[in-house]
Protein backbone atom coordinates (compact mmCIF):
# COMPACT_ATOMS: atom_id res chain seq x y z
CA UNK A 1 0.00 0.00 0.00
CA UNK A 2 1.41 3.63 -0.70
CA UNK A 3 1.47 5.49 2.53
CA UNK A 4 1.79 8.91 3.76
CA UNK A 5 3.40 10.72 6.47
CA UNK A 6 0.29 13.53 7.13
CA UNK A 7 -2.90 12.78 9.28
CA UNK A 8 -5.76 14.64 9.00
CA UNK A 9 -8.48 15.74 11.36
CA UNK A 10 -11.93 17.34 9.86
CA UNK A 11 -12.51 21.03 11.14
CA UNK A 12 -16.09 21.57 12.09
CA UNK A 13 -17.58 23.98 9.85
CA UNK A 14 -18.82 26.40 12.42
CA UNK A 15 -15.43 27.49 12.22
CA UNK A 16 -15.58 27.96 8.75
CA UNK A 17 -14.21 31.75 7.66
CA UNK A 18 -17.10 34.03 6.21
CA UNK A 19 -15.31 33.91 2.55
CA UNK A 20 -16.34 30.20 2.57
CA UNK A 21 -20.42 30.71 3.48
CA UNK A 22 -20.26 32.94 0.28
CA UNK A 23 -21.40 31.81 -2.96
CA UNK A 24 -18.64 30.89 -5.50
CA UNK A 25 -18.91 32.78 -8.91
CA UNK A 26 -19.75 30.57 -11.61
CA UNK A 27 -16.21 31.63 -12.61
CA UNK A 28 -14.33 30.30 -9.71
CA UNK A 29 -16.92 27.65 -10.33
CA UNK A 30 -16.12 26.77 -13.91
CA UNK A 31 -12.05 27.05 -12.78
CA UNK A 32 -12.84 24.09 -9.99
CA UNK A 33 -14.00 21.45 -12.03
CA UNK A 34 -11.29 22.51 -14.85
CA UNK A 35 -9.06 21.94 -12.54
CA UNK A 36 -10.82 18.91 -10.86
CA UNK A 37 -10.02 17.16 -14.66
CA UNK A 38 -6.46 18.26 -14.87
CA UNK A 39 -5.74 16.38 -11.09
CA UNK A 40 -7.79 13.40 -12.60
CA UNK A 41 -6.10 13.15 -16.05
CA UNK A 42 -3.03 13.59 -13.79
CA UNK A 43 -3.68 11.07 -11.57
CA UNK A 44 -5.12 8.54 -14.60
CA UNK A 45 -1.51 9.39 -16.93
CA UNK A 46 0.37 8.22 -13.59
CA UNK A 47 -1.84 5.09 -13.41
CA UNK A 48 -1.33 3.86 -17.13
CA UNK A 49 2.59 4.77 -17.50
CA UNK A 50 4.42 1.64 -18.50
CA UNK A 51 6.98 0.38 -17.53
CA UNK A 52 6.70 2.16 -14.26
CA UNK A 53 9.25 0.07 -11.45
CA UNK A 54 6.75 -2.54 -9.11
CA UNK A 55 3.82 -0.12 -9.21
CA UNK A 56 0.27 -0.61 -10.44
CA UNK A 57 -0.41 -0.21 -14.27
CA UNK A 58 -2.95 -1.45 -16.75
CA UNK A 59 -0.52 -4.42 -17.94
CA UNK A 60 0.43 -5.87 -13.79
CA UNK A 61 -0.17 -5.38 -10.25
CA UNK A 62 3.74 -4.52 -9.62
CA UNK A 63 4.95 -5.34 -6.51
CA UNK A 64 1.02 -5.38 -5.38
CA UNK A 65 -1.25 -8.19 -4.07
CA UNK A 66 -4.07 -5.91 -2.86
CA UNK A 67 -4.67 -3.51 -5.89
CA UNK A 68 -4.47 -3.22 -9.45
CA UNK A 69 -5.41 -0.83 -12.03
CA UNK A 70 -9.55 -1.50 -11.22
CA UNK A 71 -8.74 -0.21 -7.81
CA UNK A 72 -7.36 2.45 -8.80
CA UNK A 73 -9.95 3.27 -11.65
CA UNK A 74 -12.79 3.26 -8.32
CA UNK A 75 -10.41 5.06 -6.18
CA UNK A 76 -9.60 8.22 -8.51
CA UNK A 77 -13.33 8.51 -9.48
CA UNK A 78 -14.02 8.72 -5.95
CA UNK A 79 -11.90 11.61 -5.27
CA UNK A 80 -13.65 14.03 -8.16
CA UNK A 81 -15.39 16.18 -5.71
CA UNK A 82 -12.78 16.98 -3.41
CA UNK A 83 -10.47 18.27 -6.21
CA UNK A 84 -12.90 20.92 -7.06
CA UNK A 85 -13.61 21.73 -3.24
CA UNK A 86 -10.09 21.94 -2.60
CA UNK A 87 -9.59 24.13 -5.23
CA UNK A 88 -12.32 26.32 -4.18
CA UNK A 89 -10.99 26.74 -0.60
CA UNK A 90 -7.68 28.02 -1.93
CA UNK A 91 -9.66 30.69 -3.69
CA UNK A 92 -11.18 31.49 -0.62
CA UNK A 93 -8.36 31.39 1.30
CA UNK A 94 -9.27 28.93 3.69
CA UNK A 95 -7.01 27.81 6.81
CA UNK A 96 -4.88 24.79 6.43
CA UNK A 97 -7.28 22.84 9.00
CA UNK A 98 -10.08 23.20 6.47
CA UNK A 99 -7.77 21.36 3.96
CA UNK A 100 -7.17 18.61 6.15
CA UNK A 101 -10.90 18.27 6.71
CA UNK A 102 -11.18 18.24 3.10
CA UNK A 103 -8.74 15.54 2.92
CA UNK A 104 -10.08 13.22 5.51
CA UNK A 105 -13.16 13.33 3.60
CA UNK A 106 -11.86 12.63 0.58
CA UNK A 107 -9.53 9.53 2.17
CA UNK A 108 -12.86 7.80 3.58
CA UNK A 109 -14.34 7.69 -0.04
CA UNK A 110 -11.88 6.52 -1.23
CA UNK A 111 -11.44 3.44 1.29
CA UNK A 112 -14.89 3.14 0.74
CA UNK A 113 -14.68 2.81 -3.27
CA UNK A 114 -11.61 0.65 -2.64
CA UNK A 115 -12.88 -1.29 0.21
CA UNK A 116 -10.23 -0.33 2.39
CA UNK A 117 -7.40 -0.57 0.19
CA UNK A 118 -5.00 2.75 0.37
CA UNK A 119 -4.03 3.85 -3.48
CA UNK A 120 -4.46 7.56 -3.17
CA UNK A 121 -3.58 8.76 0.39
CA UNK A 122 -0.18 10.61 -0.77
CA UNK A 123 -2.29 11.77 -4.00
CA UNK A 124 -4.66 13.31 -1.85
CA UNK A 125 -2.30 15.33 0.05
CA UNK A 126 0.20 16.03 -3.02
CA UNK A 127 -2.51 16.94 -5.35
CA UNK A 128 -5.06 18.65 -3.09
CA UNK A 129 -2.75 21.05 -1.60
CA UNK A 130 -1.45 21.68 -5.27
CA UNK A 131 -4.99 22.57 -6.33
CA UNK A 132 -5.61 24.41 -3.05
CA UNK A 133 -2.57 26.80 -3.97
CA UNK A 134 -2.97 26.98 -7.70
CA UNK A 135 -6.33 28.27 -6.69
CA UNK A 136 -4.92 30.81 -4.27
CA UNK A 137 -2.67 32.09 -7.03
CA UNK A 138 -5.69 32.55 -9.17
CA UNK A 139 -7.83 34.23 -6.79
CA UNK A 140 -5.01 36.60 -5.92
CA UNK A 141 -4.11 37.31 -9.33
CA UNK A 142 -0.97 35.89 -10.14
CA UNK A 143 0.04 34.18 -13.40
CA UNK A 144 0.34 30.47 -12.09
CA UNK A 145 4.03 29.57 -13.32
CA UNK A 146 5.69 27.43 -11.43
CA UNK A 147 7.72 29.93 -9.35
CA UNK A 148 4.74 31.22 -8.28
CA UNK A 149 2.81 28.70 -7.22
CA UNK A 150 5.84 27.51 -5.51
CA UNK A 151 6.24 30.38 -3.58
CA UNK A 152 2.52 30.78 -2.70
CA UNK A 153 2.25 27.39 -1.29
CA UNK A 154 4.90 28.26 1.36
CA UNK A 155 3.94 31.60 2.21
CA UNK A 156 0.53 30.23 2.51
CA UNK A 157 0.84 27.15 3.77
CA UNK A 158 4.09 27.03 4.63
CA UNK A 159 4.40 27.87 8.25
CA UNK A 160 1.20 25.06 9.35
CA UNK A 161 2.91 22.52 7.26
CA UNK A 162 6.15 22.73 9.09
CA UNK A 163 4.06 22.81 12.21
CA UNK A 164 2.62 19.48 11.52
CA UNK A 165 6.07 18.24 10.29
CA UNK A 166 7.38 19.12 13.94
CA UNK A 167 4.50 17.38 15.78
CA UNK A 168 4.70 14.51 14.40
CA UNK A 169 1.11 13.26 14.79
CA UNK A 170 -0.05 10.44 13.86
CA UNK A 171 0.39 6.72 12.96
CA UNK A 172 1.15 6.02 9.43
CA UNK A 173 3.23 3.60 8.53
CA UNK A 174 5.27 6.73 6.54
CA UNK A 175 5.54 8.52 9.91
CA UNK A 176 6.87 5.42 11.73
CA UNK A 177 9.35 5.28 8.68
CA UNK A 178 10.58 8.19 8.29
CA UNK A 179 11.15 8.29 12.62
CA UNK A 180 13.09 4.62 12.33
CA UNK A 181 14.94 5.87 9.34
CA UNK A 182 15.18 9.58 10.13
CA UNK A 183 14.25 10.37 6.51
CA UNK A 184 11.61 13.76 5.39
CA UNK A 185 8.00 12.26 3.78
CA UNK A 186 5.08 14.20 2.31
CA UNK A 187 5.04 16.92 5.00
CA UNK A 188 8.66 17.90 4.99
CA UNK A 189 8.53 17.81 0.57
CA UNK A 190 5.26 20.28 1.33
CA UNK A 191 6.66 22.67 3.94
CA UNK A 192 9.90 23.09 1.43
CA UNK A 193 7.73 23.76 -1.31
CA UNK A 194 7.55 20.56 -3.15
CA UNK A 195 11.41 20.87 -3.92
CA UNK A 196 11.54 17.59 -5.41
CA UNK A 197 8.21 18.18 -8.13
CA UNK A 198 9.15 21.77 -8.63
CA UNK A 199 13.28 21.48 -8.85
CA UNK A 200 13.44 17.83 -10.12
CA UNK A 201 10.65 16.35 -11.76
CA UNK A 202 9.04 19.24 -13.55
CA UNK A 203 13.04 20.26 -14.98
CA UNK A 204 13.16 16.36 -16.28
CA UNK A 205 10.23 16.18 -18.05
CA UNK A 206 10.99 19.62 -19.95
CA UNK A 207 14.35 18.89 -20.64
CA UNK A 208 13.09 15.46 -22.48
CA UNK A 209 10.07 17.72 -24.52
CA UNK A 210 12.28 19.44 -25.79
CA UNK A 211 14.76 16.94 -27.00
CA UNK A 212 11.67 16.15 -29.11
CA UNK A 213 10.99 13.38 -27.28
CA UNK A 214 7.24 12.07 -25.90
CA UNK A 215 5.22 13.16 -23.54
CA UNK A 216 5.38 9.24 -21.94
CA UNK A 217 9.13 9.23 -22.01
CA UNK A 218 9.20 12.57 -20.14
CA UNK A 219 6.70 11.17 -17.73
CA UNK A 220 9.18 8.01 -17.35
CA UNK A 221 12.52 10.41 -17.08
CA UNK A 222 10.86 12.48 -14.58
CA UNK A 223 9.55 9.39 -12.28
CA UNK A 224 13.32 7.69 -12.18
CA UNK A 225 14.61 11.74 -11.58
CA UNK A 226 12.40 11.00 -8.56
CA UNK A 227 13.19 8.28 -7.32
CA UNK A 228 16.68 8.69 -7.55
CA UNK A 229 16.52 11.63 -5.37
CA UNK A 230 14.06 11.55 -2.61
CA UNK A 231 13.50 9.60 0.42
CA UNK A 232 10.88 6.94 -0.90
CA UNK A 233 8.99 6.33 2.91
CA UNK A 234 6.94 3.44 0.74
CA UNK A 235 10.23 1.83 -0.47
CA UNK A 236 12.18 1.85 3.52
CA UNK A 237 8.40 0.28 4.81
CA UNK A 238 8.59 -2.56 2.18
CA UNK A 239 12.55 -2.93 1.81
CA UNK A 240 14.27 -0.98 4.89
CA UNK A 241 17.53 0.95 4.09
CA UNK A 242 19.09 -1.43 1.59
CA UNK A 243 15.68 -1.44 -0.64
CA UNK A 244 15.51 2.36 -0.93
CA UNK A 245 19.81 1.79 -1.86
CA UNK A 246 18.59 -0.79 -4.87
CA UNK A 247 16.07 1.95 -6.09
CA UNK A 248 18.16 4.67 -6.08
CA UNK A 249 21.20 3.01 -7.44
CA UNK A 250 18.96 1.64 -10.52
CA UNK A 251 17.29 4.72 -11.14
CA UNK A 252 20.58 6.54 -11.22
CA UNK A 253 22.13 4.25 -13.24
CA UNK A 254 18.98 4.27 -15.61
CA UNK A 255 19.43 7.93 -15.79
CA UNK A 256 23.28 7.96 -16.34
CA UNK A 257 22.64 5.43 -19.14
CA UNK A 258 20.51 8.68 -20.94
CA UNK A 259 17.02 7.97 -19.46
CA UNK A 260 14.36 7.31 -22.41
CA UNK A 261 17.23 9.29 -24.69
CA UNK A 262 18.83 5.56 -25.13
CA UNK A 263 17.33 3.14 -27.77
CA UNK A 264 16.54 0.42 -25.67
CA UNK A 265 15.15 2.62 -22.39
CA UNK A 266 12.03 0.29 -22.64
CA UNK A 267 13.55 -2.88 -21.84
CA UNK A 268 15.85 -1.43 -19.49
CA UNK A 269 13.07 -0.10 -17.51
CA UNK A 270 11.29 -3.04 -17.58
CA UNK A 271 14.06 -5.35 -16.41
CA UNK A 272 14.11 -2.76 -13.27
CA UNK A 273 10.63 -3.66 -12.80
CA UNK A 274 10.52 -6.98 -12.80
CA UNK A 275 13.41 -6.72 -10.46
CA UNK A 276 11.22 -4.39 -7.81
CA UNK A 277 8.57 -6.78 -8.17
CA UNK A 278 10.72 -9.94 -7.09
CA UNK A 279 12.02 -7.47 -4.53
CA UNK A 280 8.74 -6.71 -3.67
CA UNK A 281 9.80 -2.98 -3.83
CA UNK A 282 7.30 0.08 -4.81
CA UNK A 283 7.94 3.66 -4.77
CA UNK A 284 4.71 4.69 -4.46
CA UNK A 285 5.80 8.34 -2.97
CA UNK A 286 7.84 8.74 -6.31
CA UNK A 287 4.12 8.32 -8.47
CA UNK A 288 2.36 10.71 -6.25
CA UNK A 289 5.26 13.25 -6.63
CA UNK A 290 4.52 12.14 -10.96
CA UNK A 291 1.10 12.89 -10.73
CA UNK A 292 1.87 16.16 -8.96
CA UNK A 293 4.24 16.69 -11.46
CA UNK A 294 1.67 15.59 -14.27
CA UNK A 295 -1.10 18.49 -13.02
CA UNK A 296 1.56 20.83 -12.49
CA UNK A 297 2.96 20.92 -16.05
CA UNK A 298 -0.80 21.11 -17.43
CA UNK A 299 -1.71 23.86 -14.89
CA UNK A 300 1.31 26.04 -16.30
CA UNK A 301 0.77 25.39 -19.74
CA UNK A 302 -2.81 26.01 -19.62
CA UNK A 303 -3.02 29.12 -17.04
CA UNK A 304 0.49 30.52 -17.01
CA UNK A 305 -0.36 34.18 -19.08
Amino acid sequence: MRTLTLTLTPSPTASLPIAFLRRPSATDRKFCLALRRAALRSLHAELVLYPKPGLVSPIDTGSHDDMNAVTFMRSLFSLRRYFSDVTQAGIDAMPFSHLRGLGIEAEARMLTATQGVNTHRGAIFCLGLLCAVTGACRAQGASLTAENIQAMLVKRWGDDLLTHTQTGAGNSHGLKVAAMHAVGGAREEAAQGFPSVFNIALPALRSTLAAGRSLEEARIDALFSLMAHINDTNVYYRGGVAGANIVKCEALRFLALGGTAQANWHCNATRIHKRFVELRLSPGGAADLLAATCLLHEVILEYQY
